[in-house]
C-alpha cells in the first residue's frame, strides 16, 4: 500500500508527538518516585528524633512519667506521628490520645484545627513497634502509626490531573498542528507533481504558486523558470520550423514552377533557365546551412574549447580579413582600448561572433563611414563594443534583432545575430544593442571574469 507524502509526514509528526508525551510521563514518574523517597526520608528522620527525645526524657526523669512525656507525644503528633509509649513490662505509659486530652481546652482546639485533615487512628489499627534503649538496655518501646501522606497524596493527585489535562491539551494541539504542517508541506509538492505531470504530458501553461522562500518555495520557483524556458524553447522550435518552412517554400515554388513549365513545354530549356534553377537550389542550400549553423551554435556550450586569449591580436587578425572591403567602401576601422586585455574564450567561436558583427556593420555603411571596436574591462567582466556609423536599425525591429529570421534592410536570412547571441550565451556572457536611425549602431558584448576553472 502506497502512502502519500502527507500521510508519511503525519505519521512522522505523530511519532514525534508520542515520543514527546511519553517522555513527559516518564519524567513525571521519576519526579513522583523521588518525591516519595524524599517524604519517607523526612518521616524516618522525625521517627529518629522522637526516639531520641523519649530516650532522653527517660534518662532525665529517671523513669517513665506520663506528665513529663505528654508534651513530647503532643510534639510528635504535631510532627505527623501518632504513638503509644510502653514500658519494659509492656504496660501502656501514655498514648497520643491521652496526651492531647491532658492539654487545656484552648490548646486542644488549636491543635485539632491545625490537624483537622489528620484524625487519630482507631484503637484497632495496626501500629509499628520500635524499641527504646538507654545505655544498651531496653527501657520500653513505642508503637507508631505513621500519618497518611496528605500533602504527598494531594501533590500526586494534582500532578496526575495536570498531566492528564496537559496530555489531552498538548496532544490535541500537536495533532492539529501536525495535520496543518503536513498539509502545508505536502500541498506545494502535490501541486508541483500535478503540474510536472501535465508538463510531461504535453500540457504547458500551468505554473506552481510560490508561497514561501524556503527550500520548497525555491524548488517551485526553479520549476517555474524551467517550465518557462521549456515553453520558450518549444515556441522557438516551432517558430524556427515555421520560419524555415516559410523561407524554403519560395525557392521550392520557383523551382517547381519552372520545372513544370519546362515539362509542359511552356518554358524553353536554356542555359539561362538552368542557371535560374541552380540559383534557387543554392538559395535552399544557404538556408539549410544557416539553420544547421544555428543548431550548432545552440549546442556550442558543450563544444567550447576556452583558453586565455589576448583580445587585441585576435581583433587585429579578424579586421585584417575585411581590409579590402573596407577600402572599397572607404570605411575606416579602428580598435581602441586596453591592449593587454585577456578573456577566457573559444578563439574560433569568438572569431565567428566578431566576424558576423563586422560583416553586418560593413553592410550598413555602403557609402563609407567609421567602424570602431572598443575593448575595456571591470573587475567582474570584459566588455567588447562594435560601433558603426551606418544606417542604424529601425526602432520597431530593435527588440527582435536577435530572434531567428529577423531581417533588416540588408536582407539575408536573419540568422546571423541569432547565432551571435547563442555563441555569446554559450560563453556565459550577454549581448545588447543600441541604435539610432541614420546615426549608427552599437553592439555591446559582456563576458564574465573567469580564471579558467570552467570550460
Amino acid at each position: 500500500m502506497r502512502f502519500s507524502l502527507q500521510r508519511k509526514l503525519l505519521v512522522l509528526l505523530g511519532l514525534v508527538t508520542l515520543i514527546a508525551l511519553s517522555s513527559s510521563i516518564l519524567l513525571r514518574n521519576f519526579v513522583i518516585r523521588d518525591f516519595k523517597a524524599f517524604g519517607e526520608g523526612r518521616m524516618l528522620d522525625r521517627l529518629y528524633q522522637v526516639q531520641a527525645v523519649l530516650e532522653g526524657r527517660y534518662e532525665q526523669a529517671g523513669g517513665w512519667k506520663p506528665e513529663q512525656v505528654a508534651d513530647d507525644l503532643v510534639w510528635a503528633w504535631l510532627s505527623g506521628i501518632e504513638l503509644r509509649l510502653y514500658d519494659t513490662n509492656n504496660h501502656l505509659v501514655l498514648d497520643t490520645r491521652q496526651a492531647l486530652a491532658s492539654l487545656p481546652p484552648i490548646m486542644q482546639q488549636r491543635i485539632a484545627a491545625s490537624t483537622s485533615r489528620r484524625p487519630l487512628t482507631p484503637e484497632s489499627a495496626e501500629f509499628q513497634t520500635y524499641p527504646l534503649f538507654r545505655k544498651g538496655e531496653e527501657i520500653g518501646h513505642i508503637d507508631l502509626q505513621l500519618p497518611k501522606p496528605v500533602h504527598e497524596t494531594f501533590f500526586i493527585r494534582s500532578s496526575n490531573q495536570f498531566l492528564i489535562y496537559s496530555l489531552l491539551g498538548l496532544g490535541l494541539t500537536a495533532v492539529i498542528l501536525s495535520v496543518l504542517a503536513s498539509r502545508r508541506i505536502s500541498r506545494p509538492l502535490q501541486e508541483l507533481t500535478t503540474v510536472a505531470e501535465g508538463l510531461a504530458g504535453g500540457v504547458p501553461g500551468h505554473r506552481v504558486q510560490v508561497q514561501s522562500d524556503d527550500e520548497i518555495g525555491r524548488l517551485a520557483s526553479t520549476f517555474n523558470r524551467m517550465a518557462d524556458r521549456l515553453e520558450a524553447q518549444e515556441q522557438l522550435r516551432k517558430q524556427l520550423v515555421s520560419n524555415a518552412a516559410h523561407e524554403l517554400r519560395t525557392p521550392l515554388m520557383v523551382i517547381r514552377g519552372e520545372l513544370e513549365g519546362m515539362m509542359d513545354g511552356l518554358l524553353p530549356v536554356t542555359p539561362e533557365a538552368l542557371q535560374s534553377l541552380h540559383d534557387e537550389a543554392s538559395r535552399l542550400t544557404t538556408i539549410l546551412d544557416g539553420v544547421d549553423e544555428l543548431t550548432r551554435a545552440q549546442t556550442a556550450a558543450l563544444q567550447l574549447h576556452c583558453q586565455h586569449v589576448t583580445l587585441l591580436p585576435l581583433m587585429q587578425g579578424i579586421v585584417s580579413r575585411f581590409e579590402r572591403t573596407a577600402q572599397e567602401q572607404q570605411i575606416r576601422i579602428l580598435i581602441r582600448g586596453d591592449q593587454d586585455l585577456i578573456a577566457w574564450i573559444d578563439p574560433d567561436r569568438f572569431t565567428q561572433i566578431i566576424t558576423n558583427l563586422i560583416s553586418n556593420a560593413l553592410k550598413a555603411m555602403p557609402n563609407g563611414g567609421r567602424l570602431e571596436i572598443h575593448l575595456s574591462a571591470t573587475p567582474q567582466a570584459r566588455h567588447i563594443e562594435v560601433v558603426d556609423t551606418g544606417t542604424g536599425i529601425p526602432e520597431e525591429l530593435l527588440p527582435h534583432v536577435f530572434e531567428r529570421f529577423a531581417k533588416g534592410k540588408t536582407g539575408g536570412l536573419g540568422l546571423g545575430l541569432a547565432i551571435v547571441n547563442e555563441l555569446v550565451t554559450a560563453h556565459g556572457g550577454s549581448i545588447s544593442v543600441s541604435s539610432e536611425p541614420d546615426k549608427g549602431t552599437c553592439f555591446r558584448i559582456e563576458l564574465p571574469e573567469n580564471d579558467g576553472g570552467t570550460t
